[in-house]
């Protein structure tokens, strides 16, 4: 049984932390004005309360300047600053068992409600949401109470406004409404403790605790990227990692060979362009054994952990190399890598496609080709047919993204489709 039936949320400060968009509009707002710009602790009082208010108390401005200075912030903030943004940890599975036990769940926000239905959708979040309420066209001056009135359903039952700031306690107030005061925001902890609220979260697992009793931690998953040298794997793996944060994931960023300390020797090994005469069994060997460490070391327990581990390269990547392009047995390849068989399979492998002579071209453009790169273009191309049949055989596991593309483009297919099936899995 839940303990409100019926909750309230702030956004900026309490859903998303969207500090960055918010300073740098300000900023921009107040050179446009002549203003001068004042220290970090003013700025950071402009998270939550109606624009035009936060310019007219904190610059010192007339209502008529407060005005202009609005429309001067959302020229920066409608093409770029709403996107300079990021998801709370927790906030997505939050929202999402809220609405699953059966509460009605609304955002009361001195954002602009276009601009707040805007970020909310962006971040997927609006399919939790009952309702979103905040100033319309031309409402410059409104009251967390007016908006929490608004968003108020028929049958509320016991109901609670989350937020950063004493406006939104003093709002619940007045509605007669439960408070919680989230301490991870932007508003004053001293003065927000002050003004007396129901509950106090420091953290956003607090806030669970609160709302939610005995939620349990969202589930983890496991993604690898694939594809031939010169793809742009790493590249791709750093902005999935950024952007899958800003969402509200938590994320660890990983590589094989390597990830944990002996499989980074072993890496040296493998890639050091003299190999000793190394054979290609040794070899398999070598990134078997580096993986099991990586296993049993990083990648269970950071899913387990409810992470999203994202690795650069894994067993499908010797099973082309070592099998397919080296042409040993793919059963034996199988059979040396069964702990990641049977242990750690990737929930979605993000496959990187792109032809062996572009790749090849690519990388050779960039960097002095390391050991196995030095092996050349027919090599490269068995490992792309191995790649490709290996996508015919997997095609639930292999999520195909055109690499081809510029780098930005790339990143926003493999995270659309990324996201997509995380959502359609339950991974929160």
């Amino acid at each position: 049984m839940l303990p409100y039936q019926t909750v309230f949320f702030d956004l900026d400060g309490t859903i998303t932390d969207s500090q960055p968009g918010i300073y740098a509009c300000a900023v921009y707002a107040l050179e446009k004005m002549g203003y001068p710009i004042p220290d970090d602790r003013t700025l950071r009082r402009f998270m939550g309360p109606p624009l035009a208010e936060s310019f007219a108390n904190f610059c010192g401005m007339t209502e008529e300047e407060a005005i202009r200075a609005s429309n001067f912030y959302r020229e920066r903030y409608n093409p770029i600053g709403w996107k300079e943004n990021r998801v709370f940890s927790r906030i997505r599975q939050l929202l999402c068992e809220l609405k699953k036990r059966g509460a009605y769940v609304a955002v009361a926000t001195g954002k602009p409600q276009a601009s707040a239905e805007k970020i909310l959708a962006y971040f997927g979040l609006t399919q939790y949401l009952d309702c979103i309420a905040g100033p319309q066209n031309g409402e410059f001056h409104i009251s967390k109470a007016e908006l929490i009135r608004r968003a108020m359903p028929e049958n509320a039952g016991r109901c609670v406004m989350v937020g950063d700031t004493v406006g939104d306690v003093m709002g619940a107030k007045e509605c007669h409404v439960d408070s919680v005061a989230v301490l991870y925001g932007y508003g004053e902890n001293a003065e927000i403790i002050a003004s007396h609220p129901t509950h106090v979260a420091e953290t956003e697992d607090d806030l669970c605790n609160i709302l939610c009793p005995e939620m349990e931690k969202g589930k983890g998953y496991f993604v690898t990227l694939e594809g031939v040298d010169g793809c742009g794997k790493s590249t791709q793996a750093a902005m999935l990692k950024a952007k899958l944060e800003q969402f509200g994931y938590t994320v660890h960023r990983t590589r094989e060979p390597g990830g944990c300390p002996l499989a980074e020797e072993i890496r040296k090994l493998l890639l050091a362009k003299e190999d000793g005469g190394m054979c290609p069994e040794t070899e398999a060997l070598l990134f078997a054994a580096a993986r099991a460490q990586h296993i049993h070391q990083v990648i269970l327990p950071k899913v387990a952990a409810g992470e999203i581990v994202l690795c650069d390269r894994y067993v499908d990547s010797s099973i082309a190399y070592q099998g397919d392009a080296r042409g040993l047995a793919r059963a034996w390849i199988m059979e040396i890598n069964r702990v990641a068989l049977t242990k750690g399979m990737p929930s979605a492998t993000l496959y990187l496609r792109m032809t062996a002579e572009e790749a090849f071209r690519r990388r050779l453009a960039e960097s002095e080709p390391d050991r196995i790169e030095q092996m050349g273009l027919s090599f490269q191309q068995k490992i792309e047919q191995g790649y490709e049949q290996l996508m015919a055989e997997f095609p639930h596991r292999f999520v195909p993204v055109d690499a081809t593309k510029k780098p930005d483009e790339v990143a926003e297919e493999a995270f659309a489709k990324l996201f997509e099936r995380m959502n359609r899995e339950g991974i929160l």
